[in-house]
């Protein structure tokens, strides 16, 4: 009998602690549970967001038709314009229609354009006048509005 309260005063040692293992687990569930949670959100937010609106956007994006670059004389005597441009069409059915009548298309703007000065288009104000020219004119000679929007992406004067 001695030799048990030995052994049971052995393992009742204020100085021995008990391993935590219940921390132990708790903080390894946690870390699992986080992990978890954030690989769920970094793949969700790689893929973009799902669902019928970012295809419904990416239907309705317009088309965008590039023209020939333009290479004419301005109003003023020896001055020139070489000008390259796209169109935004609002539908594809107006992208059809662009690209089967560009030579009329091309004939509209020159003439737009020849009868331009130098100092009617050289400012900001004076070319989203001619923006908006632009769109008219090509709407009316195509008979019906398929034009939405005039980008220059090359505009030299000299």
């Amino acid at each position: 009998m001695p030799e048990e309260l030995d052994k049971t005063a052995e393992t009742a040692t204020p100085g021995k602690k008990k391993f935590p293992f219940k921390i132990v687990l708790m903080a390894v569930l946690g870390v699992a549970i986080i992990s978890g949670a954030g690989f769920y959100l970094f793949k969700k937010g790689n893929s973009g967001p799902s669902g019928p609106s970012v295809k419904q956007k990416q239907e309705e994006a317009s088309p965008l038709i590039a023209l020939d670059p333009f290479i004419l004389n301005l109003a003023d005597p020896g001055r020139f314009l070489k000008m390259t441009l796209e169109v935004e069409v609002a539908s594809p059915d107006g992208a059809t229609l662009v690209n089967t009548r560009k030579a009329q298309l091309r004939d509209a703007i020159i003439t737009l354009l020849g009868n331009k000065t130098g100092d009617d288009i050289s400012t900001a104000d004076g070319k989203m006048q001619l923006k908006d020219e632009l769109i008219l004119r090509i709407n009316q000679e195509l008979g019906r509005p398929v034009i939405k929007n005039v980008y220059f992406t090359e505009f030299v004067m000299q």
